[in-house]
């Protein structure tokens, strides 16, 4: 019974991290499965058969709040289900420790970049909004979708920082297209998971309470990408790609005990400054526009 609870709270709270910020219900559950003993390609093939009806009621809830675009789920949707089922069909094959700390490197440095985007960047009003390109969506997508399958967690790791680097697209849209499409990626990689290891192997208890959790949570998340204004969003999806990628970059460069706790120190006090700084800074521009109209 306790199991149950743990697994129900550790599949809502995934999937709210998820459903607001467009990442992490990968990386979170699959991690628990593994710290219980369960293989990878198990712990994987669980996770994204649960996400296969969370992602569902994810992308309807988004869809329903009006927190997507067209252009992200039509340009998205097909390569990033190719790539996961690519990547679910050989997992058992392929290592992805080996390309693992490039890919935290590239996010860590992009996380860093969109917390200086959305809090020290001076944005231009006047500067006319980018649509995203099939040149740029379809690779993501491919690359996004084969390292979601075969790390159990990376779609939205991947794909939403990348987007979000990009200007002219609202930060609560890029989330909840990035988690309506996730849906298909999830069915693609669960497809391949299936014809490569069979339905004998999985653990209905935990695809279960997972998915039990991820039900509930899913209006909520989507709600509150809908109410949270876009800078503030931003921020915390720049922290969340820092804390979360440190990790295997300090494994990767070779820092000692003393000096990884050192790094996840400093990503904090950055992550922590930042918020407070772009707190006082919209107190100072909702001051001003106060002054202004009484003047």
């Amino acid at each position: 019974m306790k199991k149950l609870i743990v697994f129900i709270i550790v599949g809502f709270f995934a999937q709210l991290i998820d459903g607001s910020l467009g990442m992490a219900y990968g990386v979170t559950s699959t991690s628990l499965l593994l710290a219980f003993g369960i293989a990878p390609a198990i712990a994987s093939a669980s996770v994204h058969l649960a996400e296969v009806v969370t992602t569902a009621a994810s992308g309807v809830s988004h869809i329903k709040f009006g927190n997507v675009d067209k252009n992200i789920i039509k340009s998205m949707t097909i390569p990033g289900a190719i790539g996961a089922f690519i990547g679910a069909c050989f997992l058992s094959n392929i290592s992805g420790d080996i390309v693992k700390p490039y890919i935290a490197i590239f996010l860590f440095l992009l996380g860093i970049y969109i917390i200086y985007r959305f809090v020290y960047k001076k944005v231009s009003q006047s500067a006319p909004a980018k649509p995203f390109t099939k040149k740029r969506l379809v690779p993501l997508a491919l690359v996004a979708g084969f390292a979601d399958a075969t790390g159990g967690g990376g779609w939205g790791p991947i794909s939403t920082p990348v987007l979000l680097a990009h200007k002219g697209t609202e930060t609560r849209k890029i989330i909840g297209s990035v988690d309506t499409t996730e849906f298909a990626v999830s069915l693609a990689a669960t497809i391949g998971f299936f014809i490569s290891l069979g339905w004998q192997d999985v653990n209905w208890f935990w695809v279960g309470t997972l998915m039990a959790g991820g039900l509930v949570a899913a209006p909520i998340a989507a709600w509150l990408v809908k109410i949270i204004p876009s800078h503030y969003l931003g921020i915390l999806v720049g922290g969340c790609i820092l804390l979360t990628n440190s990790r295997t970059v300090v494994h990767s460069i070779g820092f000692s005990s003393a000096g990884i706790y050192t790094i996840y120190a400093g990503v904090f006090v950055f992550w922590f400054v930042s918020l407070i700084y772009l707190l006082q800074k919209r107190k100072r521009h909702v001051f001003h526009e106060v002054s202004n109209s009484n003047s």
